[in-house]
């Protein structure tokens, strides 16, 4: 049986990614702070570290040989880097949760769109960045130092029931309300992915043979006044966006232009990705 470790996993779409290995028949052993409790559908081993100061925890992670590393909660060169040394030599690949925001500028990217090989490395913890640039510092890390195979799987904004930000929910409630809320670009088009989807995908890419990086995206793409026209047709209310910036009010999706990405190299690996269009409206009903 293989043996899977899970840095993270108890919350949002680390449960779907725990749930897709137990699926799989994997031991899978989960290691958090311990604050959540662990809620899944099958017995999973428990250990209790802390992300920030992974080397302090050298001995017990050290414990077994693993097949694959996830890694869900890393955001920094010095997360990146104290996992390379607590690892190298006690994992067959590792697998890092990254970000659509590695990306800068165009408005459909592309993996080749950022190279974590070739990217400078500055090291710092999660407070010396910002999260695009913590995310880029961990994939430069990981591909530049790391001993083991790595694959870094790059998800645009993850929707659910389960999405402790309230960023999809903040504009139901607008709505809801009829508060006002702040769209600079109601034409920019957004992609997104399902925690569900997103957990299997990990799952998927971590028990194949692929390493790099790889983007994850539900297929299809949305205008952000036609997301709005789907909440408005289920909460039977009309909403009332404002051109300007409104004081003590932070838009989620606010974007300026098209922020879309690439999920060819995926589909061409063989993963088929649910539609956004389906999703959605489903979703929707949900919340």
């Amino acid at each position: 049986m293989k043996k899977v470790l899970v840095l993270g996993g108890t919350r949002f779409f680390g449960v779907h990614l725990v749930e897709a290995l137990l699926n799989e028949g994997i031991e899978v052993t989960v290691a958090t702070r311990g604050n959540t409790a662990h809620v899944f559908s099958k017995k999973v081993n428990q250990m209790v570290i802390d992300r920030s100061s992974l080397l302090a925890d050298k001995e017990k992670l050290q414990s077994e040989k693993w097949d694959v590393v996830f890694d869900q909660i890393c955001y920094a060169s010095r997360d990146a880097l104290d996992a390379v040394e607590v690892f190298n030599g006690h994992t067959k690949k590792y697998v890092l949760t990254s970000s659509k925001s590695v990306y800068e500028g165009k408005e459909l990217s592309k993996e080749e769109d950022f190279i974590p090989e070739k990217h400078s490395i500055v090291m710092g913890t999660k407070e010396n960045f910002t999260y695009a640039e913590g995310k880029r510092q961990a994939e430069a890390v990981f591909f530049q130092h790391a001993e083991f195979p790595v694959a870094a799987v790059r998800p645009p904004i993850v929707i659910g029931e389960h999405d402790y930000t309230n960023r999809l929910k903040y504009y139901v409630g607008k709505i809801m309300s009829g508060d006002e809320f702040h769209l600079v670009n109601s034409d920019a088009y957004i992609d997104f992915i399902s925690e569900e989807e997103i957990g299997q995908f990990l799952a998927w890419i971590g028990l194949s043979t692929f390493t790099g990086a790889v983007n994850a995206t539900t297929n299809g793409k949305i205008k952000l006044k036609d997301l709005v026209h789907l909440i408005e047709a289920e909460t039977g209310k009309e909403a009332s966006i404002s051109l300007n910036p409104i004081e003590g009010e932070d838009s989620p999706y606010n974007l300026s232009k098209t922020w879309l990405m690439s999920n060819e190299r995926a589909k061409s690996l063989g993963y088929s990705f649910e539609d956004l269009h389906d999703y959605l409206p489903k979703l929707l009903k949900k919340l």
